[in-house]
């Protein structure tokens, strides 16, 4: 089987292409070509072209997030290659890249990493998918940029741009999905005279119930959104000063999968499966953020400084009106960073960045304790572009001071107090030859840096949504990798293909695992435990375009993630995604028409392995068999007198109902049907996505 993935990932060599600043279609998977000398991204060493980056990256343009589909804008990044999602039921999806994900992935929006306790498997990222105009993500460690948790890499999420100068735009958009009867809208409405720019958006979403073949409506998988974002900036030739605020609320219920005894059927605590009211037991989080964003122009060299607010206040309510878990995060994120003129062939980054948390318990059920956190990192990362030949590197310094404070529960010690400190010195240097005009060749290697989280370290109490007693362990050291990674793109008129590989070298890897211990008879025991892990795989894809009009498409990512020195059952790290192949056929019927421009009709197939390798001690995980599924998708622009006034997508995601599980569902692991033996509840059947999007400016 090893043979034959290494086989399948070399026939498949492809391209991250796009069309703006659009590196791949998040709707179907498919890749288009473009010229990459335009896209721009945030790698290691700050802002860089896309064809001079050494590590892989990829870009999702707008126009591809507006025909993607999904609950949330994390559905949509994990149709790249070699990304994926933990999920817990509707709403709740977290990034995983490359088989690493919770801490190790920094999510970035407004210009600063999203803290909102993403340690957890319950806790999805607090942004407005209808806010975000594109998406930038990083494959491998970004220490260099971010400190400590970028160990495996960044998911950017680039809000609403600056309306051009003297525009004013609104932008109406709506969606509906027909599986759990989603319904979104958005209003939008920005604009820009003489420099003074501003924009606001208000969002909300709601979702009943989701089903599949196998076990009817999933009871408890309804969920609620709704966020107010806005902007007021300044543009002026000495460059710019902005204020973000935005403020999102998210109130999903927690689906448990607990069956009637006697029938196997899904336990209903609420009248009916299609309510939009939330059931019991559920979630309240919300999620408050100011940014000031500045960035002055000084000569040739520019000064950029940003300092945020964020406030994250989870709740847990197992009653209609009584929460027991109330987890409330403050975050403030400083960035102070100076990049200068060129100096001959080479740019300079140098700066400072961190920031400092308070966490507070105002419940009466615990999970974690409170604790206070100071962050602090220096860098200087720089970039040599020598013309055929690209250099970049860097060094950065990390150091991170936890305090954790003590907490009686009843009378009895639930958290006992200590410090920690860990410090972290990384790296990164790499190369890009651009061989011809149409071969590029890549190199780097990276050493990352990750603090173990206050869950990891001091965790003592039930995770309703992961369904588990988890224990924390004070003694954990810090994780350091070291990746490497090859890469090669070869484009040209009818063909644009990539190819990425890696190895990356954990020391003191984290993991949680399932005990025969018994703490709370109703939840199993999971502990923390560390040990040195080797990760091998790489993506591949190909994009095949004889016609501008036809375009055939190919994927393929593998991650291999084992624990070294370790027995057969307890061999594989837990919750590494199974290999995945993904094809797509796209024919765009029209372009330029009077009434209908960008028309295209695409038919897509999304198959995951089976995924063998998992950490079979005390049954922490079982095997996923292998699945298929099959999606299509169609979409326009509507255009009136040379403008566009409506953009319409369907789209349609396994079309056969087929039933299945993925590997990284929390829900995979709830109450075994004691009638068909399966455990679990099973993923979305069949759902069909329509939506329209009204763009109006003047």
């Amino acid at each position: 089987m090893r043979s034959f993935y290494l086989i399948l990932l070399l026939s498949c060599m492809t391209t991250m292409a796009a069309q703006e600043t659009v590196v791949l279609d998040s709707t179907d998977v498919f890749f288009r070509h473009i010229e990459l000398k335009q896209v721009v991204v945030t790698g290691p060493t700050g802002a860089i072209k896309m064809e001079d980056m050494s590590m892989p990256a990829a870009v999702i343009g707008r126009n591809d997030l507006r025909m993607s589909s999904g609950t949330n804008i994390v559905d949509a990044v994990s149709k790249l290659p070699g990304i994926s999602q933990v999920t817990t039921g509707g709403g709740i999806s977290k990034p995983v890249i490359r088989g690493l994900g919770y801490n190790r992935v920094v999510v970035v929006a407004d210009g600063v990493r999203q803290e909102g306790q993403q340690w957890g498997d319950e806790h999805g990222v607090e942004i407005d998918d209808n806010a975000v105009s594109s998406v930038e993500v990083l494959k491998g460690p970004a220490s260099l940029l971010y400190g400590s948790d970028a160990l495996a890499g960044v998911m950017k999420l680039n809000t609403d741009p600056v309306v051009p100068l003297n525009k004013m735009r609104l932008n109406v958009n709506t969606e509906y999905q027909t599986n759990n009867g989603l319904f979104n809208y958005s209003l939008n409405y920005g604009g820009n005279r003489q420099g003074l720019s501003w924009n606001m958006r208000y969002s909300e979403k709601m979702a009943h119930a989701y089903k599949n073949s196998v076990d009817g409506y999933v009871p408890n998988s309804q969920f609620k959104d709704r966020s107010l974002t806005g902007m007021l900036g300044i543009n002026k030739a000495w460059g710019h000063t902005r204020l973000l605020g935005s403020y999102y609320q998210l109130t999903p219920s927690i689906a448990e999968g607990e069956r009637v005894p006697g029938t196997g059927i899904l336990l209903r605590h609420f009248a009916g499966v299609k309510t939009y009211l939330h059931g019991l037991p559920y979630q309240q989080v919300y999620h408050y953020k100011a940014v000031l964003d500045n960035s002055f122009n000084i000569g040739n060299s520019r000064l950029n400084a940003v300092i945020a607010y964020q406030q994250n206040r989870r709740q847990e309510y197992e009653e209609p009106d009584a929460y027991g878990l109330y987890l409330k995060l403050h975050t403030v994120n400083y960035n102070i960073h100076y990049v200068t003129r060129r100096l001959g062939d080479v740019r300079i980054t140098s700066g400072v960045s961190g920031m400092w948390q308070r966490s507070v318990n105002e419940g009466d059920e615990y999970l974690i304790p409170d604790y206070k956190l100071f962050d602090f990192g220096v860098f200087a990362t720089a970039i040599a572009d020598l013309g055929q030949w690209v250099f970049n590197g860097g060094l950065r310094f990390d150091n991170r001071h936890l305090n954790s404070h003590e907490l009686m529960d009843d009378g009895a010690l639930r958290f006992d107090a200590f410090k920690r400190d860990f410090s972290g010195l990384t790296a990164s240097l790499g190369a890009v030859w651009h061989a011809t005009d149409k071969l590029d060749l890549r190199a780097n290697a990276a050493r990352g840096f990750r603090a173990p989280n206050i869950s990891e370290l001091a965790s003592n109490g039930v995770h309703e949504g992961s369904l588990r007693y988890e224990v924390g362990n004070h003694d954990l050291k810090p994780e350091f990798s070291l990746q490497f990674d090859l890469g090669l793109e070869y484009t040209d008129s009818w063909i644009d293909a990539q190819l990425s590989l890696f190895s990356n070298r954990i020391d003191n890897y984290i993991f949680i695992h399932r005990t025969g211990e018994v703490i709370d008879d109703e939840f199993m025991t999971y502990r923390y435990d560390s040990g040195d892990a080797q990760l091998l795989g790489g993506e591949a894809a190909i994009d095949i375009h004889p016609w501008h009009f036809l375009h055939v498409g190919s994927s393929f990512g593998l991650v291999n993630a084992i624990q070294l020195h370790q027995p057969e059952e307890s061999k594989y790290l837990p919750f590494t995604p199974a290999p995945r192949w993904q094809a797509d056929v796209k024919w765009e019927i029209l372009h330029d028409g009077e009434m209908l421009n960008n028309a295209f009709v695409s038919f897509g197939v999304d198959y995951n392995f089976k995924q063998n390798h998992y950490y079979k001690a005390d049954d922490t995980e079982t095997a996923t068999p292998a699945y298929c599924l099959l999606n299509a998708s169609m979409g326009t622009d509507i255009m009136y007198k040379g403008n566009r006034v409506a953009c319409v997508s369907i789209t349609g995601n396994n079309l056969t109902d087929k039933a299945y599980q993925n590997h990284l569902s929390r829900l995979k692991y709830a109450d075994v049907n004691p009638v068909t033996g399966r455990q679990g509840v099973f993923n979305m059947g069949r759902n069909v996505i329509f939506k329209i999007t009204f763009p109006i400016e003047w």
